[in-house]
């Protein structure tokens, strides 16, 4: 990438549907603003819920004559609660379950980017992939760039249109289908990462609500996901192959505009130290892998059959509890996945940062760390309001009391649960075109949309995937999504012309392909019930339900 590029064109204004998509979401405020305006009017509903005596009979709870507890709509400011959410602010902060998940990962995730690990494997990833199959690969990567956050949009796509060049294609063939992987694949990965400790702890935030002994499982939709990417990897190279590079014509030649960066040289190898650094990372991926199997299975207890122990006892990770099921004596490996990941792309990027030069000392590795946590700052401000609107939830009752009645409505409608989660990931989708964040979106649905689903039958990991699904396939055709001008200015630099318009009807055929796999794909698991992860399953029995 060149360190200068050219200012974009004026924004051509879109017509139609996509035109009030545009004005529309143009008029709606920052999401942490709408977290303050959602935490005023929720104040007003629970007032008015209170006076009104809303209620409804607890799924679970029973009374002390045995019968169904009743749930009262509470006004928030009734004196327990004006003390309890003033009084306890820090707790209500620092509690709210995804912030200290998203942290960690990041202050490991931080490191790895800036020490260059994250954006030169990607690129060795790619460069050397044979023609023919340079789409897919594109489009893989795009996906498993999701882990690296921001570094998959500003290295993985200005390089994808470096290769196609590069190999005779259309530059502007392989910017799209690399910001379809990323974008429209955001979900979509062969690993977990900070995108499922994000979105599982807003999940058991909701879930709280009515089974407090469930546990977040970062692995929780693991199977899902992989599948995700098995499906979308051949939709993107469909799309660019057959439907969007022909529309763009023969590519002529030519060299990126303004580009005096030699990194823009698709024929440039990596560098010994960025080969070596590579290496390194790989092993020390290769040992926390280890040491995590090591410390979650006793391997001389079972190799020996028993008669020795590393551990004089259970593997520190396996509960020791013999009258859970084998999935339910894992629960302290699944909960330890966030420290793994964390670990994993510390040591990784240390391994990589010496070997290529880009750490020199501990000092870089606490500049990475602290910049991370810098870049954090927006999360953090979003986090306390959105954690202060899931509180009023929980406070007034009314996520549970709106939980009750949706799904007493579904119940009476009669749809089948496949179709009720494909139409939850069509109206996740149609959101996402307006609220770009894919955690304000979750914070906001979770508390009424788990709850509702976990009375029916659903269990919260697979209410999560369905969101997860909805909120990828329309990021590529919003201009509200934060990185929409960014990939428009990589495009210009290689064709000065290609304007709003041009990029918006260019994913649109990803994002309708995406939408309609992605629909599919959640109907027949829910219909078949496959697994959604290790110990993670698509029905859910509540606790205590009767």
């Amino acid at each position: 990438m060149s360190d200068k590029t050219p200012e974009a064109a004026p924004a051509e204004h879109q017509k139609g549907i996509l035109g009030l998509i545009e004005r529309a979401g143009n008029r709606l405020p920052d999401p942490v603003f709408i977290f303050f305006y959602l935490i005023i009017a929720m104040a007003i509903i629970s007032v008015v819920a209170d006076l009104a005596n809303l209620a409804v009979d607890h799924p679970t709870r029973l009374d002390e004559s045995g019968n169904p507890a009743v749930v009262d709509a509470i006004s928030v400011f009734s004196p327990d609660s004006i003390r309890h959410l003033l009084v306890e602010m820090p707790e209500i902060f620092t509690g709210f379950h995804p912030l200290g998940y998203v942290l960690v990962v990041m202050l490991g995730a931080g490191v790895a980017e800036r020490a260059g690990l994250f954006g030169t494997a990607m690129r060795a990833a790619v460069r050397d992939v044979p023609k023919f199959l340079l789409t897919p690969a594109v489009a893989l990567v795009a996906m498993m760039g999701n882990l690296a956050a921001d570094a998959a949009y500003v290295v993985l796509i200005p390089l994808a249109a470096v290769i196609f060049a590069a190999a005779g294609r259309h530059p502007i063939a392989g910017i799209t289908a690399a910001f379809a992987g990323v974008s429209g694949g955001f979900s979509a990965n062969l690993l977990p990462g900070q995108l499922d400790a994000l979105l599982f702890g807003i999940t058991e935030e909701a879930v709280l609500a009515l089974d407090p002994t469930w546990v977040m499982n970062i692995a929780g939709n693991w199977y899902f996901i992989a599948a995700m990417t098995i499906l979308f990897t051949p939709v993107i190279w469909f799309v660019t192959d057959k439907i969007i590079e022909p529309r763009l014509g023969k590519w002529k030649g030519g060299a990126v505009v303004g580009s005096t960066n030699p990194d823009d040289d698709a024929s440039a190898d990596l560098t010994p130290g960025q080969k070596k650094g590579l290496a390194h990372a790989g092993i020390a991926v290769l040992i926390i892998s280890l040491i995590w199997i090591f410390m979650t299975v006793d391997v001389l207890a079972l190799v020996t059959g028993g008669s020795a122990s590393l551990y004089g006892g259970n593997a520190p990770l396996f509960s020791p509890d013999t009258d859970l099921s084998a999935t339910q004596r894992l629960v302290p490996f699944f909960s330890s996945l966030v420290a793994g990941f964390m670990l994993l792309f510390i040591f990784a990027g240390i391994a990589y940062g010496r070997a290529a030069g880009t750490i020199n000392n501990h000092r870089d590795i606490v500049d990475m760390m602290a910049g991370a946590m810098k870049d954090m700052g927006y999360y953090l401000v979003l986090a306390f309001f959105a954690a202060y609107f899931v509180e009023l939830f929980n406070q007034s009752q009314l996520g549970l009391i709106f939980a009750v009645n949706g799904a007493n409505g579904i119940e009476n409608s009669g749809l089948p649960l496949p179709i009720v989660l494909g139409l939850i990931v069509l109206f996740a989708a149609i959101l996402n075109l307006f609220v770009g964040s894919a955690s304000a979106k979750w914070a906001l649905l979770a508390p009424v949309l788990v709850p509702m689903l976990m009375l029916l039958g659903v269990s919260p990991e697979m209410a999560t995937a369905a969101y997860r699904v909805g909120d990828s396939g329309t990021n590529i055709i919003t201009p509200l999504m934060v990185y929409f001008p960014l990939i428009l200015v990589f495009a210009q630099r290689w064709v000065p012309s290609f304007g709003l318009g041009s990029l918006t009807a260019s994913m649109i055929p990803y994002s309708i392909w995406l939408l309609i796999t992605g629909i599919a794909m959640t109907v027949l698991w829910v219909f078949l019930n496959l697994p959604l992860g290790p110990g993670a399953t698509v029905q859910y029995v509540l606790p205590g339900a009767g």
